[in-house]
């Protein structure tokens, strides 16, 4: 178990990492994490009981009183395409009595094809993997169950929110009725996952170390690194497909005081006292200068801010550049890489450094990618045995350690400590590397439409991690986790309004966050820019964002 990160009050650039969750939140005073206000009053199941337990509550295994058929909208996943004989699904039938009618969408097409289904009215009874923010579009039409009405029929669901004081995050889900209408993943703990990944052979020849304490001495050590080898890119980054450095500034800018790239949003950074647009604070205006700083000194190849992943990892598997953004996947592939072009030289993850604003991780990582649930489904003869069933697969500890590990006994065993160890002749996440089965191809185990987060808790959340991450877990633990910003629920109108502005105001920050960084666009040129942004309806954007939140404050206090 690693030392848990410090949760801190932000006092000052909080800035909410999921930016659509911002627009959504609660106007109608009081209501709780479980709905128990005036909005959820107790539901009549009954004739919707069909398959129910009688007695289920926070510890027990949900075995269906009949067998159930539930309608599940799943995601199809090219690394583990759907297999109908899975072990997952064979011993749902056999244990809880489930089998599902599966409705099924490619990776690459997923969204798209959820927002036709619902749009349409024909989405099965279960829609998987939504990310917060992504049920928002859904809500005024009615086609989605309102979660916060039902959780109270959920007794591992509301246990886990009690224990791991998860009512803050969830009143970021809440629309301007007061209710929400995803089913979030949870995470007891936040878990650091992107860092660098960085030449340590080259690192540890110059006396470099890991655990840089600052990005002004992790910028200092690129500078070694280049004077040392004056031919190559101390780094080179990858994840800028749809926009300039977006993994890389999503985990470092924290430490800036902003929020940018992957974490950006819809752009809006809580001051302490209002909101104001992220891409035109001061704090975002530091991290461009850093990072146009780095390309003008030859420390970051500037082919970095468009290129795709390939050239990424080609680059840094030839040596042509020695550092990369990287998680603890990613780097196990990096090193294969490596190996196959006979690269001489290894890889290790940084400890993210600490920047002007201190030593931050990013707010809003306890709720992650849930599930909806048709508006239909309460009308269903078996709708509370829907709820129960949910409630053990996603939220209890036996279903997701089933979810992600399998079968004692079968696909792993547990040693003297209670530790989970996988059956050697199956391979998962990186776990024992070339054996000849696959815990989510051959098995269904450890499938996204089926884990929230692979675990939730601490213990199983990390469960399947190496050594390698978790001591980078450990490194990553002291820092300060931010708080979110406070709830801003835009109403209807309001939201149709801000869509008009958004993306324009963000496709403008892209360019010209690329530009800063290549040079094209001198620093110098800053007030313009933000200038720009104001031409192009920030102040009006920003002014309803505003308006929503002292709205929130009058009718919650």
């Amino acid at each position: 178990m690693t030392q848990h990160m410090r949760r801190s009050v932000l006092l000052a650039g909080a800035v909410l990492a999921a930016g659509a969750l911002v627009l959504s939140g609660c106007d109608s005073g009081g209501t709780g994490a479980d709905g128990d206000d005036k909005a959820a009053a107790e539901f009549d199941f009954t004739g919707k009981d069909v398959g129910a337990m009688e007695d289920y509550g926070v510890g027990d295994t949900f075995t269906a009183t009949e067998p159930l058929e539930f309608g599940l909208f799943y995601r199809d996943h090219p690394n583990y395409p759907y297999n109908k004989d899975w072990l997952f699904l064979t011993e749902l039938e056999k244990n809880q009595k489930v089998t599902f009618d599966i409705t099924s969408a490619p990776l690459n097409e997923w969204d798209q094809r959820k927002s036709l289904v619902i749009g349409a009215g024909d989405a099965p009874e279960i829609i998987s993997v939504t990310y917060p923010g992504q049920e928002v579009p859904f809500v005024a039409g009615g086609a989605i169950l309102a979660a916060s009405d039902f959780v109270q029929y959920m007794p591992n669901y509301m246990d886990k929110v009690e224990k791991w004081q998860l009512e803050p995050d969830l009143d970021q889900l809440r629309q301007e009725d007061g209710k929400y209408y995803l089913f979030p993943g949870f995470r007891e703990e936040p878990r650091p996952e992107y860092t660098f990944a960085v030449r340590s052979d080259v690192w540890e020849e110059l006396g470099l170390s890991l655990e840089p304490a600052t990005f002004d001495e992790f910028a200092d050590d690129l500078r070694a690194v280049k004077k040392a080898y004056p031919d190559v890119y101390p780094m080179t980054d990858r994840w800028s497909a749809n926009g300039p450095l977006e993994g890389t500034l999503g985990f470092v800018s924290p430490n800036f005081g902003t929020q940018a790239g992957w974490g950006f949003g819809q752009g809006l950074t809580w001051n302490g006292d209002e909101f104001v647009y992220t891409g035109a604070t001061d704090e975002y205006k530091d991290l461009v200068e850093f990072y146009a700083g780095l390309v003008e000194d030859g420390l970051l190849d500037p082919e970095a801010v468009t290129q795709d992943d390939d050239q990424a990892k080609q680059k840094v598997a030839s040596g042509q550049a020695l550092s990369v953004g990287t998680n603890n996947q990613e780097i196990i592939g990096y090193r294969q890489t490596l190996k196959d072009l006979g690269t001489d030289g290894d890889l290790a993850m940084i400890r993210v450094p600490a920047g002007p604003a201190g030593d931050n991780f990013q707010a809003g990582q306890r709720l992650v990618s849930g599930f909806m649930l048709s508006s239909e489904v309460q009308e269903s003869e078996h709708f509370k045995a829907l709820l129960q069933f949910l409630d053990w697969l996603y939220y209890s500890d036996e279903g997701l350690e089933f979810a992600k590990w399998g079968v004692e006994g079968e696909t792993y065993t547990k040693d003297a400590d209670g530790k989970r160890v996988l059956d050697p002749g199956i391979t998962a996440m990186g776990l024992n590397a070339g054996a000849p089965k696959n815990l989510q191809t051959d098995y269904g185990f450890s499938n996204g439409v089926w884990t929230l987060v692979h675990g939730s808790s601490v213990d199983l959340d990390r469960s399947m991690l190496p050594e390698e991450a978790l001591d980078f877990v450990e490194a990553m633990s002291t820092k300060k986790v931010l708080d979110l910003p406070p709830p801003a629920p835009l109403n209807e109108v309001e939201r149709e309004q801000v869509s008009l502005y958004q993306s324009a105001l963000k496709d403008h920050v892209w360019q010209n966050t690329a530009a800063f960084i290549l040079g094209q666009r001198s620093m110098d040129e800053w007030d313009t820019y933000v200038s720009e942004l104001e031409g192009m309806n920030m102040t009006q954007y920003i002014d309803i964002v505003n308006e929503a939140q002292k709205r929130y404050v009058e009718a919650n206090g």
